[in-house]
């Protein structure tokens, strides 16, 4: 909801061979709880088409088979008003999944959610959308990893706490937006932990400072972003009226955007 639709080209349906595609941060595939040595990115343990929206409620383990959008999901583009390939309720727990393509809007959380170990080899319109509207919620992302993401990974449309930690990300626009103009706002804290960020990228978080927003950096990795070009916190002026919001400057400064120049590295 923070920017223009965008069209994609397709054909860029997604085989096994993305495996061989190395991540120099490591988590561990099957739990995705920890760094080790060096990440690749799954084989599938096969594949399944999803037509339509798959809601999953309790603790839902795919055991790395591979989802892709058909059908009504099955698009690939940039619209706005896509469904998700998983609807989390409240609460619920996804673990061990790839996301192929097209991966349409990825997963939705309706209110507190963890996803763990979840991978997206090429992001549809958003990777996840967290959409719970208590100051209470939390989401959790351990483990895993998306690139081809030409907005967003993870869209912060709703309220309370995004914790991400032991992830990788490769070619995107944002990592993580706190929503810049949903006609519902809240106060969002961002929390990203050991995050390995691979060239190109254009912002790991975006928040809005008038309404209280906050994201904390710990262990962040850029590759290949010699120039540095890649903005570790962007600050805005969200708004309510679907309008596109303004920037409000960038860099750390112990409020909004918290982070000391050692918790970035860069190689």
């Amino acid at each position: 909801m923070t920017s223009a639709t965008r069209p994609r080209a397709r054909g860029r349906a997604l085989t096994g061979a993305l495996a061989t595609l190395g991540l120099s941060l490591g988590m561990v595939m099957t739990t995705g709880a920890s760094p080790a040595g060096a990440a690749t990115w799954p084989t599938p343990n096969g594949s399944q088409g999803v037509s339509s929206t798959i809601a999953v409620s309790g603790t839902k383990d795919y055991a790395m088979k591979r989802l892709y959008g058909t059908g009504d999901l099955g698009s690939g583009g940039q619209d706005e008003d896509q469904g998700p390939i998983l609807e989390l309720a409240d609460g619920a727990v996804l673990k061990n999944v790839i996301l192929g393509a097209p991966a349409a809007d990825g997963i939705h959380c309706k209110g507190s959610c963890t996803l763990q170990n979840v991978w997206w080899e090429d992001v549809g319109e958003d990777a996840a959308t967290f959409k719970g509207k208590s100051s209470g919620s939390v989401y959790t992302v351990s483990g895993g990893g998306a690139k081809e993401a030409s907005d967003k990974v993870f869209q912060f449309n709703g309220a309370g706490t995004l914790n991400v930690s032991n992830f990788a990300v490769k070619n995107f626009g944002t990592f993580v937006r706190s929503c810049g103009n949903c006609s519902t706002q809240y106060k969002r804290t961002i929390n990203l932990n050991t995050i390995e960020v691979n060239w190109k990228g254009g912002r790991i978080a975006g928040i809005n400072t008038n309404y209280g927003d906050s994201a904390t950096l710990r262990n962040i990795t850029i590759i290949g972003d010699s120039s540095k070009k890649i903005v570790p916190c962007q600050k805005y002026i969200g708004n309510n009226t679907g309008k596109e919001p303004s920037s409000n400057g960038s860099g750390p400064d112990g409020t909004y955007c918290k982070y000391a120049s050692s918790d970035v590295t860069y190689r």
